[in-house]
């Protein structure tokens, strides 16, 4: 595997060579040398073929695309130009802003623009011909508002489209050259535009204030996802790219005492995916941004819901509410995964925590298949109605495997995986199904997959529980004005 240096230096000589050799001479004396060598790290035909793409974490590359110097974009992801998501999606979204509201959380969507929008400058002439630059823009401008008419607080992020910063600050990128993250300056330009849409709100006024100051705490290098995909698919590698690391603190406090002590409640929470993580100091800027204390739950590999069902199904959360939620994520996710939904809902109404079971049972789970509860009292246990609560005694399972049989024979096999990275507590709440014609099922038994054979028994309960309908923004408002 060649070094991508190795492969530039050899090639620059090549060039000079060439160039040195046809200067001299008229092209009709002299034959210049040909060559095969290649430019380091353009694109191998393989990297072209959809087909090559085979693992689902693969397939979010489909495909690449070589830019200038060393960027590389996605055509599915990187240069989309269609932002939207299903009825049933919109519908999905509705319903969980109107649940935070009613527990009185203002929720702020955090919707990346992609980096075909913002570093379109990068592509080569060919692919930006190409790319329509425009009906990408006005298509995610049109989703921005589509979640403000649902209720969201949305930060307008089209000014950070189509960036051109001067020659002088290359290593400023709003995102890395060959990787999908942002850059912590990315992050921070980001963060100034939610910063500013947060302290329009009216919850933000009653919020303790605090002052922030970043600055810059070292270096990180970026081996990006896009180059490691090339050099899975290619065989070469790339430069690793380096990158200002910033740290947020509180400024002066040493001085004048802290307001909050270690143990301060923030009431600002922000989740998201790995963006937010500590890498890229997003949480950081928007505390320097607002003036006020942040609590960060969003952790690396946590994806669209990861550390929301984290959040949600914390002590945190269910005693003290934040009054402003942050949710960043990127258009790469889609918004109409009905099981992502069916917990966030159950979450938010803490499952069967504190409310009388309809059914309960708990086992010890051996391989295979288990069955852990059967409504054999014939009880109305409407999916539209009603939730599921399960609890395993070993809090660092990650995985849910459950098939939920109803009355007329039809069954529904769940299949819920927590991210690997996550602090799990053993805990999956979710609402029984109600897309489709599944709301007027009712449950005859959930059955529960064991663990692998050979692996130590596993203790396990489950209830059934109402669920709490949470009203909708229309519906809370007719009850203020009667």
């Amino acid at each position: 595997m060649h070094s991508h240096l190795i492969k530039l230096l050899s090639l620059s000589a090549l060039t000079a060579g060439i160039l040195a050799a046809s200067a001299g001479a008229r092209a009709d004396d002299v034959k210049a040398p040909t060559f095969n060598a290649e430019p380091c790290c353009n694109l191998c035909p393989e990297a072209h073929d959809a087909k090559n793409y085979t693992t689902r974490y693969q397939q979010n590359f489909t495909t690449l695309v070589q830019a200038q110097g060393d960027w590389l974009f996605r055509t599915q992801e990187d240069l989309r130009t269609e932002f939207d998501t299903t009825p049933a999606g919109y519908k999905r979204m509705k319903e969980l802003h109107d649940a935070f509201k009613s527990k009185g959380v203002e929720l702020v969507v955090v919707y990346q623009p992609t980096r075909g929008l913002v570093n379109r400058n990068k592509l080569n002439p060919e692919d930006k011909a190409k790319f329509d630059f425009d009906k990408a823009l006005k298509n995610y401008k049109t989703m921005l508002g589509r979640f403000a008419a649902m209720g969201y607080v949305v930060p307008d992020l089209s000014p950070l489209t189509n960036e051109s910063l001067p020659d002088t600050l290359p290593a400023h990128d709003f995102y890395f050259r060959g990787d999908q993250h942002w850059t912590p300056y990315g992050a921070q330009r980001t963060a100034k535009i939610v910063g500013e849409k947060i302290k329009q709100l009216p919850e933000f006024a009653s919020i303790p204030k605090r002052e922030f100051e970043s600055h810059k705490s070292g270096r990180m290098g970026k081996t990006g996802t896009l180059h490691n995909m090339a050099g899975q698919l290619c065989g070469t590698s790339y430069a690793i790219q380096y990158m200002d690391q910033f740290t947020t603190e509180p400024k002066g406090e040493a001085a004048d005492g802290d307001l909050f002590g270690d143990s301060g409640n923030p009431e600002i929470t922000l989740v998201g995916t790995s963006h937010s993580g500590k890498n890229y100091n997003f949480a950081g800027f928007l505390e320097e941004a607002i003036g006020a204390d942040i609590l960060n739950v969003a952790f690396p590999g946590g994806g669209l819901e990861g550390s929301m069902l984290q959040y949600l199904g914390s002590e945190e959360f269910q005693t003290k509410p934040p009054k402003i939620l942050i949710w960043e994520f990127s258009p790469l996710y889609r918004l109409d995964q009905e099981t992502i939904y069916r917990q966030m809902m159950a979450l938010l109404d803490n499952g069967c925590e504190g409310k009388d079971a309809q059914m309960s049972g708990s086992k010890t789970l051996k391989p295979g298949k288990n069955e852990l509860l059967v409504n054999s009292n014939n009880l109305n246990l409407q999916n539209s109605s009603h939730q599921v609560d399960i609890r395993f005694a070993d809090t660092s399972v990650k995985t849910l495997q459950a098939t939920l049989w109803y009355m007329n024979g039809r069954h529904e096999d769940i299949k819920i995986e927590k991210p690997e990275t996550s602090d799990t507590d053993g805990r999956f709440a979710f609402e029984l199904r109600t897309d489709e014609d599944w709301a007027s099922q009712n449950l005859l038994a959930v059955e529960v997959q064991g663990p692998e054979a050979g692996a130590a028994p596993q203790k396990v309960e489950a209830k059934i529980c109402k669920r709490n309908v949470f009203p909708s923004a229309e519906q809370r408002t007719a009850s203020v004005g009667q």
